[in-house]
């Protein structure tokens, strides 16, 4: 299958610039000729928008041409207690603050079961601050074998059961880590509930039950998530939405700008080769 995804539709996650200030990152993107990103409250200086304010990112944003598409994350949203339900309205007031469309919403992924009546609960009660902020919610199943929600469909399923207007983020890491993540797949997924596509890169040859961020990098012919393949799924079945590039190896820490451009460059190009 040719694809042909135009820049448009392309999308930079922070997490692949550690070294960058935000007017650099900007910049970045913006001369890739590409003109979504996602933001990040787990950069080095622990905010999401470094030292500026909110103005000052959605005046830079405005100046350079970049939409900003996401916040990552609000974690763990399906472990609700007060603490959880602060940082909720945190990050809802950054996203207010920068002009950000969407808050991605994460499940706790430490080993301790959550039942699905509990996470229905707790997407209950964050729509309604959802909904005053103006902001879409994205529900990203994480694939650990220690996370409390690690399927797509199941997302898809309590977020029906819930019955709010959350969306879900498919992450191509995330799904290839599922064991069972292929098996209703295509049969039960409404591709017009996804929100955004996350996809990143690994070669690491270690078991799959034994894969961490830390071996997620950008696209590759050798990669064993089989990202491209995913890809072309996807658009078979319809999807028009963004795809975001979301790599997280410590490997980034020394990239410099040139080296950004070119990942990024040769992701794309991989992606729409018909080889």
């Amino acid at each position: 299958m040719s694809l042909n995804i135009p820049n448009a539709r392309f999308c930079i996650n922070r997490k692949i610039a550690p070294s960058l200030t935000l007017p650099q990152f900007f910049k970045l993107v913006s001369q890739l000729g590409i003109h979504n990103v996602e933001l990040r409250n787990d950069m080095p200086s622990g905010r999401v928008t470094d030292d500026l304010s909110g103005d000052e990112v959605k005046a830079l944003a405005r100046e350079s041409g970049i939409r900003i598409v996401t916040i990552n994350a609000l974690y763990p949203f399906n472990q609700l207690n007060e603490e959880v339900l602060q940082r909720t309205r945190q990050l809802l007031s950054d996203a207010q603050a920068v002009g950000a469309e969407s808050l991605v919403l994460c499940p706790l992924n430490d080993g301790t079961p959550i039942s699905a009546a509990d996470t229905v609960t707790a997407l209950k009660t964050l729509a309604p601050l959802f909904a005053e902020a103006g902001i879409q919610g994205l529900v990203e199943p994480l694939g650990f074998p220690q996370s409390s929600l690690r399927s797509a469909t199941q997302a898809q399923t309590l977020i029906h059961e819930a019955g709010v207007p959350f969306r879900l983020l498919i992450d191509t890491f995330h799904h290839h880590l599922f064991e069972d993540a292929e098996q209703t797949f295509e049969q039960e997924i409404d591709i017009q509930q996804i929100g955004l596509v996350h996809l990143s890169g690994v070669t690491d040859p270690r078991p799959v039950n034994q894969l961490t961020d830390e071996e997620r990098i950008m696209l590759s012919a050798e990669d064993r998530l089989r990202s491209k393949q995913q890809v072309e799924r996807l658009e078979k079945m319809g999807y028009i939405g963004l795809y975001a590039f979301e790599p997280f190896s410590s490997v980034m820490n020394s990239w410099q700008e040139a080296d950004i451009a070119r990942e990024i460059r040769d992701s794309i190009q991989l992606l729409n080769h018909s080889a």
